[in-house]
């Protein structure tokens, strides 16, 4: 019995390990546009924005509504010495109701800035949304980029073991140097710490991306094995500019500040007007007059209104004021366009010149490194070259392998970087990668 439960338990084991073992194995690999979803969907401060954006569009509706009115119980001309009711004719329990009335106009202006503030918190949750993006894509390229790093820097290391063993040979046949078995020794352990400081850089990058995407920073991150081309699509920087003045997010939010500050404006000069109130009251009174009849109750309307006679002070100080806030908006929408721009302008910039050198990586240096670390490896197999002329040829070829997919990263970064600068959601359009 026991050596049954013990089989039974150890089965058991293996089978729950064989599970994990499955899970982990058949783990999807994230690729960009799945990472935009989940970030979209579960990113905290996006979902913090929208409610603030939710909360400031329920603003409008209460600022251009009418004051709650006011409902009053007084008891009126209660004579002190007996605080009897029926004692004298003035005395009288009353009962009113009351309402302010703004002047005409000014609850909708107060209406139409909340609306325009409650805009521009909605255009500030979108512009949030697309930094988001631009965000998760710039760490997805880093990823990729190391991913990539990595691969290459475990071919190096395998290629430096096989030139190791070549070394160690032609060394103890006598056709071979210490020197070069010591050397060939050296580059393969700058190859490994070069892959710790990879893996240290790769788990970070892991570590944001998770954050960004609203979830535990330890999540497994699987690469996809295929990557896309870089697209060859022109640029055109004017286009993308007319785009972002109308387009921006940041833009429209600073317009929808300087609505506000307009209407601001109108509404203190509204000040200048008379509010009002205007109420109504009954009272109930006790007793009997002189000659013997019930005392009649008393009904009371009010009007009343505001006298704005310290405009030197209050309103021409309220209208300078709201000026002054027109005018801050104004500039500060000024300089956001002129912003947008010089980030339009760096984005594509740096789009160019990245194309650029990856286009001359791949059809000069790397065909060229390649040949070259052939011809070393052919001559130092006929000992024409020496060993440390054909280290420093595959070194090269590593460097340059790992600078091209650095280069094809960063020209996907930039194009994440100009999409979010003029305004757009991507910038060749969506197409899954």
């Amino acid at each position: 019995m026991y050596l049954l439960r013990s089989r039974l338990f150890k089965t058991g084991w293996l089978l729950s390990a064989l599970l994990s073992l499955s899970t982990i194995c058949i783990a999807e690999p994230l690729t960009l546009r799945q990472a935009e979803k989940l970030a979209v969907e579960q990113n905290p401060a996006l979902h913090a924005a929208d409610s603030n954006a939710t909360a400031m569009a329920a603003m409008p509706l209460q600022a251009g509504s009418l004051p709650d009115p006011t409902l009053s119980l007084n008891a009126l001309n209660l004579p002190v010495d007996s605080f009897s009711t029926s004692q004298e004719a003035m005395t009288q329990l009353q009962l009113g109701i009351s309402q302010k009335l703004p002047f005409p106009g000014k609850l909708g202006l107060k209406q139409q800035a909340a609306s325009e503030v409650a805009l521009a918190a909605a255009s500030n949750r979108d512009e949030l949304r697309m930094l988001l993006l631009r965000n998760v894509r710039i760490y997805w390229w880093n990823l990729a980029y190391l991913d990539k790093a990595l691969q290459i820097v475990e071919n190096n290391q395998q290629l430096l073991r096989n030139l190791v063993r070549v070394s160690e040979a032609k060394y103890k046949t006598g056709t071979g140097l210490q020197q070069d078995v010591l050397l060939a020794q050296l580059e393969l352990s700058k190859l490994l710490e070069k892959e710790l400081t990879l893996k240290g850089e790769s788990a970070n990058q892991r570590a944001n991306l998770n954050a960004l995407l609203g979830r535990d920073s330890a999540t497994p991150i699987e690469m996809p094995g295929k990557l896309p081309e870089v697209a060859a699509s022109e640029i055109d920087v004017v286009a993308l500019k007319l785009w972002a003045k109308e387009n921006r997010p940041a833009l429209n939010a600073l317009s929808r500040s300087v609505g506000a500050a307009e209407t601001m404006i109108t509404l203190a000069e509204k000040e200048y007007y008379p509010d009002f109130t205007l109420g109504a009251a009954y009272g109930f009174r006790s007793g009997a007059n002189p000659n013997g009849q019930a005392r009649s109750d008393m009904a009371s309307i009010m009007l009343s209104m505001t006298l704005p006679i310290y405009t030197g002070s209050k309103q021409d100080r309220a209208v300078d004021q709201r000026r002054a806030e027109k005018a801050k908006a104004e500039y500060s929408r000024q300089d956001g366009l002129y912003r947008v721009y010089a980030e339009i302008d760096a984005a594509a910039s740096d789009l160019r010149i990245t194309r650029e050198q990856l286009s001359l990586f791949r059809q000069g240096i790397i065909p060229q490194a390649r040949q070259t670390t052939a011809s070393m490896l052919a001559g130092y197999q006929v000992n024409k070259v020496d060993f440390l002329n054909l280290v420093r040829a595959q070194l090269s070829e590593f460097n340059n392998d790992m600078q091209q997919w650095q280069i094809y990263a960063r020209v996907h970064q930039s194009e994440a970087r100009l999409a979010a600068a003029a305004g757009k959601a991507y910038l060749y359009g969506a197409t899954d990668e």
